[in-house]
């Protein structure tokens, strides 16, 4: 299986009233084709930075990104638009990382159209999609306000996924939704990974999720990473102290 997403020795300080908080500290893991790879641990571990960083959204202080093998450090605009074409991100409300002032058909061409897609084959994508994440067509004249989170978060989706990624990565993406709409997206998730050969990194505190969902885990403790393995490996047999105790939390 080859490997869509390479990461070496990230690392990322934030200052904050002349203090320095590392939030990433060189951390190291890959994601391979059809693979899901969860990033676990507490409130403020450096997960969601590490993801954050992965799509550029946040920028790294030092270490390396390969996608598809080719280095996205330092990058020009041209190269980056062209890669990151493959990496799409879902958030934790999705609510927010739409336009409220659109609808969600809109939001759902936008990339389309960004990417020099026409129109008339955008809303002909749009239906598609979402059809493919289980909304109605009517759907698409909905604005974000006038749907429940479930309902929003499987548009979120459909946006991720209009320009046809290979990774997609999911920032605590049910962790605002109810139990009954998590397992529901979820299995949505298992599905296009499983029809499309998606690639997921999830960003998750949810241990029964991630040893139900994920091929490998990463855990995450003060910007490092702890411990990994195979879901069996790190939740029914860790071997760091960090580890257990996260696990007992929850128990």
């Amino acid at each position: 299986m080859g490997k869509i997403l390479e990461v070496k020795n990230l690392k990322k300080t934030f200052y904050k009233a002349k203090k320095a908080y590392t939030a990433v500290d060189d951390v190291s893991f890959s994601a391979g084709e059809a693979s899901c790879v969860g990033i676990v641990g507490e409130s403020g571990c450096g997960k969601s930075t590490t993801a954050r960083m992965v799509t550029r959204l946040t920028e790294p202080d030092s270490g390396s990104i390969l996608l598809y093998g080719q280095e996205m450090m330092g990058a020009g605009k041209r190269q980056l638009r062209d890669l990151y074409k493959n990496v799409q991100m879902v958030f934790q409300t999705p609510q927010d990382s739409f336009d409220p002032r659109r609808s969600l058909g809109d939001g759902i061409m936008e990339g389309m159209i960004n990417y020099g897609i026409k129109r008339k084959d955008a809303q002909k994508r749009m239906r598609e999609l979402l059809a493919m994440v289980e909304l109605e067509e009517k759907y698409a004249a909905r604005y974000p306000h006038e749907v429940s989170g479930g309902q929003c978060q499987r548009a979120a989706i459909a946006r991720a996924l209009a320009v046809e990624p290979r990774l997609l990565i999911c920032d605590e993406a049910t962790s605002a939704l109810d139990v009954t709409v998590q397992s529901q997206i979820i299995g949505l998730l298992q599905r296009l990974k499983e029809e499309m050969g998606l690639s997921i990194l999830l960003i998750c505190h949810d241990l029964a999720l991630v040893q139900n969902f994920c091929d490998y885990v990463l855990v995450m403790y003060q910007g490092k990473i702890v411990e990994e393995g195979t879901p069996d490996e790190v939740i029914i047999h860790p071997k760091q102290e960090y580890t257990k105790l996260l696990i007992d939390s929850v128990l």
